[in-house]
């Protein structure tokens, strides 16, 4: 029986971990995915069992979540235990590249770009997919030997035999399997919808508000919120694929402490890779976590890399004013989350973050909630279009397939 938790997201997508009639994974990519959402859901995979991987990736909040913790942070499967990062939403994975430093326009020196997660460590969703399923942290399995138990007595443990021979008989084809099949999942068409109200207004199919056009502006403008610095889009590109609101590139921004969260070690960020063919070991990537896409920010938990701020209006005056009244958001030290020796590496010259104490901020307060009324048109609407993602109450099909799941045509992350 699953948690109550892992069926009440389940009951948005309509489909649970049940036998799913999935055939050899290279002949059926489409009952791949069925099977791959199955797993998603599956409550029974963690240790001990209750938390899915639905869990910190709640449908109602764009695949994102904290799985009902109040320190911002996503709650483990043992009491007590927390994620150490924030969970970013699970939509358009499909658009994430691989990590890689590159060197483009004026960059005096090439730059990290990609890669899964908040500090790029994983170079594809199947990779993604064991670090929490294993994080003693999270869902708490030993190996993969374990988690072959548990898909063996699965109602979809026949079909994920049928799809993946003899892998459930060694643990890392086991965990290699589970990658694979909740990839074919993740890279469905489903999963990267394009169907907010932003979207509608490129394709000339909708309108924004005064006020949201007034955050549109303030977002793209340089000398005032400059967003779009960073969270890459085109509004004069009716393909919605010109704007995924990130460029996937990592940045420094100060984050203050969560002071909810438990105390642990400092986290580094992107220094903190042990990759050795692109390194990132040095000092100047530490502190610098990759750039999230803001469709569907507005209906997320919580917000950074650590969980510090739980409303998306903070995190606008955040970056509008930290610079000119820091002592709003720091209680000690300046960036008091990075350690001293680091903090020379944080973003301060770019706008907004290069004003002083005693400056204007680059936002005032009408204007910061004009940009939140824009972040608002980036939420993705549910299969009917005419709900909001974020919509309570008892499902009413959010999310609902209305066709087979199939990976994109072309698609490189299904192999």
């Amino acid at each position: 029986m699953k948690s109550p938790r892992a069926c009440a997201a389940l009951g948005l997508i309509v489909v649970g971990a049940t036998a799913v009639g999935v055939a050899r994974a290279d002949d059926d990519p489409a009952s791949l995915a069925k099977l791959g959402r199955a797993i998603f859901f599956d409550a029974a995979l963690s240790e001990p069992r209750g938390t899915s991987c639905s869990s910190c990736h709640d449908p109602a909040r764009a695949f994102s979540g904290v799985d009902g913790s109040t320190n911002g942070l996503p709650r483990g499967s043992r009491p007590g235990h927390f994620a150490r990062r924030t969970s970013p939403s699970l939509l358009y994975l499909e658009l994430v590249p691989t990590f890689r430093l590159a060197q483009t326009g004026d960059d005096p020196a090439p730059a990290p770009v990609g890669g899964f997660f908040w500090d790029g460590r994983a170079d594809s969703v199947r990779a993604l997919a064991r670090q929490p399923l294993l994080n003693p942290d999270e869902m708490n399995n030993a190996d993969g030997r374990a988690l072959a138990v548990k898909v063996r007595r699965a109602d979809y443990g026949a079909a994920f035999a049928r799809a993946f021979p003899g892998a459930l008989d060694d643990p890392e084809a086991t965990l290699g399997a589970i990658g694979r099949a909740l990839e074919a999942f993740l890279v469905t068409d489903d999963m990267a919808p394009f169907s907010s109200r932003y979207d509608a207004y490129l394709r000339k199919r909708g309108t924004l508000t005064s006020q949201e056009l007034r955050g549109l502006a303030l977002f793209k403008d340089e000398r005032k919120g400059n967003c779009a610095g960073c969270h890459l889009m085109d509004d004069g590109v009716a393909d919605p694929k010109a704007s995924p609101f990130t460029d996937f590139s990592y940045d420094a921004v100060g984050v203050p402490r969560n002071a909810r969260a438990p105390r642990r070690s400092p986290d580094l960020g992107l220094c903190e890779r042990r990759d050795t063919e692109t390194p990132t070991r040095e000092a100047a990537y530490c502190a610098s976590f990759r750039t999230p896409s803001l469709r569907n920010v507005a209906v997320r938990a919580s917000y950074m890399h650590n969980g510090a701020f739980t409303s998306l209006r903070d995190v606008v005056a955040y970056y509008a004013t930290r610079g000119t009244s820091p002592r709003r958001w720091y209680k000690g030290e300046v960036f008091d989350d990075v350690p001293r020796r680091y903090r020379g590496a944080v973003n301060t010259r770019t706008p907004p973050y290069d004003r002083r104490p005693g400056d204007a901020p680059a936002l005032d307060d009408a204007e910061i909630d004009a940009v939140v009324a824009f972040l608002g048109t980036l939420t993705d609407l549910t299969g009917s279009g005419s709900l909001p993602l974020a919509n309570p109450g008892p499902p009413r099909g959010a999310w609902r397939s209305h066709a087979p799941l199939a990976p994109r045509p072309g698609s490189s992350r299904v192999k």
